[in-house]
């Protein structure tokens, strides 16, 4: 493919990505932090003394821990999924379902509790999320996920802490 061809073809595609209704396979959110959700801001200095090193890496750096190595892609008693750097609740267990991605996966959130933006990392755009009141980096959402919501909220478990129901 000649580039001049090639770049057009890639200005066509961006552009279509503007017009409403073509989301290329990533949902068009708009996500609004719940009213009087107060910001948690720290410097990394901060963050880092708070956090692990690998949950440094995931919230503040926006990286992404290998599939099937969290405990919590397994967990499924009743209970909270909590933002491991500032504890805001972002699921329950009610929400989590097996997406067999090897990351733990949610179908719904708590409202106001995430917000997104797009990510280019990959070149191909995703739908990255993070936690509303600390801004730490959580997953990827994507269209592909079960009723009702049709959503794939796929979610580092790095990035939370799970909290059981009390019994």
């Amino acid at each position: 493919m000649k580039r001049r061809l090639f770049l057009g073809l890639l200005g066509v595609g961006g552009a279509a990505g503007l017009v409403p209704g073509l989301g290329w396979g990533f949902p068009r959110l708009s996500l609004e932090a719940a009213p009087g959700l107060e910001r948690l801001e720290l410097s990394r200095d901060e963050w880092r003394e708070r956090l692990t090193p690998e949950q440094f890496e995931i919230l503040r750096d926006h990286g992404t821990e290998p599939p099937f190595s969290s405990p919590l892609d397994k967990e499924w008693r009743e209970g909270e999924y909590r933002c491991a750097g500032c504890d805001l609740l972002l699921f329950e267990s009610a929400m989590k379902y097996d997406s067999g991605t090897g990351w733990p996966s949610f179908f719904e959130h708590v409202e106001g509790h995430l917000l997104s933006q797009l990510d280019f990392s990959l070149v191909w755009p995703r739908r990255e999320y993070h936690c509303a009141r600390c801004g730490g980096h959580q997953g990827h959402v994507f269209s592909d996920g079960p009723e009702p919501t049709g959503l794939r909220w796929c979610n580092n478990g790095l990035a939370l802490n799970f909290v059981p129901a009390a019994t």
